[in-house]
Formats: C-alpha cells, structure tokens, sequence
C-alpha cells in the first residue's frame, strides 16, 4: 500500500513542485513505485517532467467522473504522473456534492495497491483541493523559502492542518519544513531557521536537516522537462534534494551507485 505525501504551503513560489518532481524522480531513481498528482491548475509538475499537457487527460477529469484514474495515468520515464491543467481552477465552485473532502481519496483508493508512494503536488491556496490532499495523505511536507513571509504562510497552515486532523483524517502527519534557497552564511536564514523550528515545535514536527541550496539548476531544470536530480544531477540542489528522498524512501529503496 503507497504511502501518500503532499508537499503544501500556500504560499507560491516556495519549491512545492520542485521538492514534489524531486520526490517523483528521486523515488523513481530508486526503484519505488511512485505516481505524483498535479493538485495545481497551473499544471507544473507535469510540465517539469517533460508531459504535453493538451494531449492528456488530467486530474479534473477524473474528479468529474468523466475518465478513470487509471485511463488518466501517464508513464514517464521519471514515474508515473496524473496531471493537471487550468480546468482545475474551478474546483471551488463545481465541486459541491456531500463529501467532498474526500473525492481525491476514494480515487487515489483505486491505484494505491499499485505503487510504493504517491506524491501530491499542491496548489498555492488552502481551497478544497488542498483540502482534499490532506485527507487524502499520510504525510505531509512543508517547503519555504529562508524569508519572512514564506514563514507567515505555514503558520496559516496551522489551523487547517488542525481541522482536517479532527474531522478527517486523524493520522496526518508533518514529515518536516524545508528549507529552500538557504545560504547559512546569510544573518536571516539563520534566523528564520530559528523560527522555523518554532514553527515546527507547534506542528509537532522538523526542520529537515537537509537545507536546499541555490542554484541555477533548479530554475532550468524544467524547460528541460526534468528534475533538477537528472538536469544537474551534481550540483549542490541536486545533491541536497537527494537526501531528503533518501529520507522519504528509507532502507527499503536505497540509491543505487549504478
């Protein structure tokens, strides 16, 4: 049975859909069973690992009951990817049927049997999507950037969070907060990772221990239609990616030398 992580915040621009293609790839790299889920209208992760989106059917069309999760799936060479497009921007308003929470749930329950890991790349909103994913997962991952407002959007996070584990889904968890474009020589990332594991504290979770680093890389990466783990698979993001897969996959999927 796939264990299903969604990487949140709803603050943009924080490297959700890097750390998600990251995920996919890294796994994927491993030897996992892995599917990542594009939960963004935007339909990024799909982008970055190379899919031409007008030729697939997406996530919408499987939470309109219009096509199978399974006929949605498409098979890369960096894991399996449902994906996603701009049809999803209207979730909000056309999805209002009774249990609604958990449509993105009963469908991942179909294929889940499948796979080792299911990744969740979320939109930048706390909507009914994200809702959805949370519901849906056992885990979460909360990346943000070494800079005060990205801090501000996870405290947010909170309280949903809370909610969902109340009324929802008792089990979710916080695997931890990432860090992204950190520079330990700068005063401010230092002392927004000291908020961060205050922030952290009251999730009852981490700072992993692995900060991403800068680099051109990961900008680039997905005009290439890759994860920056196979775009620069040397370079210090790359290197830092793989050890927070490395932690994600366990004993179970170590990385090959090969």
């Amino acid at each position: 049975m796939a264990q299903v992580i969604a990487v949140t915040n709803q603050k943009g621009g924080v490297g959700k859909t890097t750390t998600s293609a990251a995920l996919v790839c890294g796994l994927h790299q491993r030897k996992a069973r892995v599917l990542g889920i594009d939960l963004d209208s935007q339909g990024n992760l799909g982008f970055t690992l190379g899919l031409d989106i007008g030729e697939c059917s997406t996530i919408y069309d499987v939470l309109k009951g219009t096509v199978s999760i399974e006929q949605a799936i498409v098979s890369t060479e960096y894991g399996d990817i449902l994906p996603s497009d701009i049809m999803l921007s209207a979730a909000e308003v056309e999805f209002t049927a009774p249990r609604r929470e958990f449509m993105l749930d009963e469908q991942i329950a179909k294929v889940q049997s499948k796979y080792d890991f299911i990744i969740i790349d979320t939109p930048p909103a706390l909507n009914i999507l994200t809702e959805n994913a949370y519901v849906a997962s056992d885990a979460l991952i909360v990346p943000m950037e070494a800079e005060v407002l990205s801090l501000v959007g996870i405290t947010q996070l909170q309280e949903t969070i809370e909610t969902v584990q109340r009324s929802f889904n008792p089990n979710l968890k916080v695997l931890g907060i990432l860090l992204n474009k950190f520079n330990p020589r700068f005063t401010l990332s230092k002392e927004i990772l000291e908020l961060a594991e205050e922030v952290a504290r009251q999730l009852n979770t981490q700072v992993f221990e692995s900060k991403i680093r800068r680099g051109v890389g990961v900008a680039m990466a997905p005009a290439h239609g890759q994860s920056v783990l196979t775009f620069q698979p040397r370079s210090k993001p790359a290197q830092d990616l793989q050890a927070v897969v490395s932690l994600v996959a366990g004993d179970r999927f170590p990385l090959s030398s090969d």
